[in-house]
């Protein structure tokens, strides 16, 4: 029974409390900033946590993309290119994202003044397709007139992958050559977009016949003429800057992975104040061997024209370097990385997929909620620590001084009754620690779980205790009890048999205990 109760009470048996209690404490806490956290436990990853990855559209901006214009080649509006945009993005089944909803938005406002424009669903018909896919980064739509019969392939994506499959180019009302001096002119005037933050996504086309209905394949991509682009804006997001800023000062490094074009996404880091000086690109990524990247994730803050396997490899690569990562997506190709992190994020306008797989969720577009998530988890870390260290401490010094007085007394200086109640008391004043203030010097960087702190604590304070135990323990035993009984003092421990009557020691015992 004796050696039962030593095993009780060595044991921290409050920590699930402890434990539940303090990240329920934090969970409440971002609750009222209007954040569900769908996982407990990734509020304690969420303050350990010293770099966040996070995808550029929908979560450092706003969401809210805008077909600025729509080009011809030479930059100049055009409505059958947005003729050509509205038919692919009406007719893909696929899921709509921003950027199709945007140009069916335009097409449909333009529609009212622009005859051209209006009810083209009821002129054309799908008759086939090609689904977007992220290694291709484009998807075509076969329509069929119902006014001519004539089947045309629609092909929209970036303006790099529609230029690999195009061999034509509409210039100046004609279909021309696309050679080498061409494409880098509209290169140039792509790039001249993206320097501005915008994002610009390419329109081509080729004439088709009824027998690739039904036959339609990637292969079919190709032989086409490019007709022009699209040009959307999608500004950051007001806190963005601010909650970047906050991050930083809580030793939290944010790196951007997104699948956009790097031109695009140093704008937008440069006004939400990231480096951009050094930009990885997913084409060279693919080249390098996992322990090239792991010196080169160190040393990039931007990592733009990503795959979703590619932001996935870099997150597996920054915990593998010993990192806690968190990654903030909100699309379908964000979800393999935020499996893979340590605590995912997304916002609330994401995709299902990308919901249903983050541990949290923010319900505002405020940023700065990632700051109080941090700090929340850090003040978990360390209520949950202070808990570990003291009780163990504690604990080891308690039960270590009744063995030692074990040893040395001719009895058991402590029932085991008495050793499970102190036990239940000390663990009763513990349930406060989930409240307890946490210092400012604590919450300034991403702690680390150092076992050996625990060991040093538990050994410093448990033997001193011990030794503070032992010399109470000798005090009572050769000094305080022995008059009480009318013995002047003991000077060895065999003077409680020699010198006391079975009547003295029962009484002593009594004493005692």
């Amino acid at each position: 029974m004796f050696g039962i109760s030593i095993a009780i009470g060595i044991t921290p048996e409050m920590l699930p409390m402890i434990v539940t209690a303090c990240l329920s404490r934090g969970s409440i806490a971002m609750g009222k900033a209007k954040t569900i956290v769908k996982s407990l436990n990734s509020i304690q990853n969420f303050g350990t946590m010293d770099i966040l990855c996070t995808d550029k559209t929908g979560t450092l901006t706003q969401d809210e993309i805008i077909l600025e214009r729509h080009l011809d080649v030479n930059g100049k509006e055009d409505l059958h290119v947005l003729k050509y945009a509205f038919l692919n993005s009406y007719y893909q089944t696929g899921l709509k994202n921003i950027l199709d909803t945007s140009i069916i938005t335009r097409t449909l406002e333009l529609a009212e003044d622009k005859k051209y424009l209006d009810n083209l669903e009821l002129h054309y018909l799908k008759v086939d397709e090609v689904p977007f896919d992220f290694n291709r980064k484009r998807m075509s739509v076969l329509v069929k007139s119902l006014k001519n019969e004539k089947v045309t392939l629609i092909t929209k994506g970036a303006v790099e992958e529609i230029i690999n499959v195009c061999s034509k180019i509409y210039l100046d009302g004609k279909v021309v050559p696309l050679d080498k001096k061409i494409t880098k002119k509209v290169l140039n005037k792509v790039r001249e977009f993206s320097e501005e933050g915008m994002r610009v996504v390419a329109i081509a086309s080729k004439k088709s016949t009824s027998e690739a209905i039904g036959k339609l394949s990637v292969a079919d991509e190709k032989e086409m003429t490019l007709i022009g682009y699209l040009t959307f804006l999608d500004p950051p997001k007001d806190s963005a800057e601010d909650a970047i800023k906050k991050l930083h000062n809580l030793g939290v490094a944010v790196k951007i992975l997104t699948g956009d074009n790097p031109l695009v996404t140093k704008s937008v880091c440069a006004k939400v104040g990231i480096p951009y000086q050094k930009i990885l690109l997913g084409q060279e990524i693919s080249k390098m061997s996992d322990e090239e990247l792991a010196i080169e994730v160190e040393k990039t803050d931007i990592f733009a024209k990503l795959s979703p396997d590619q932001k996935a490899r870099i997150i597996a690569i920054l915990r593998k370097n010993g990192h806690v990562v968190g990654y903030m997506g909100d699309g379908i190709n964000d979800a393999p990385a935020m499996k893979i992190a340590d605590v995912s994020i997304s916002v609330d306008t994401a995709v299902d997929i990308a919901k249903e797989t983050a541990n949290i969720i923010l319900l505002e577009k405020d940023l700065n909620v990632l700051a109080t998530g941090i700090i929340e988890g850090r003040k978990t870390h360390a209520n949950i620590n202070k808990y570990i260290k003291i009780t163990v401490a504690s604990n080891f010094g308690n039960i270590l001084s009744v063995m030692i007085a074990s040893v040395m007394l001719p009895f058991i200086p402590m029932a085991p009754v008495q050793i499970i109640f102190l036990n239940l008391i000390y663990d009763i004043c513990c349930g406060a620690i989930p409240w307890d203030n946490v210092d400012k010097e604590t919450i300034e960087s991403p702690p680390k779980w150092d076992h050996k702190s625990i060991w040093k604590f538990m050994l410093w304070f448990g033997i001193t205790s011990s030794i503070i135990d032992v010399m109470t323990f000798c005090l009572l035993f050769f000094l305080i009890l022995p008059k009480s009984v009318g013995k002047e003092t003991f000077t060895k421990i065999s003077d409680y048999h020699n010198l006391l009557s079975k009547e003295q020691q029962t009484l002593f015992k009594s004493m005692f205990w």
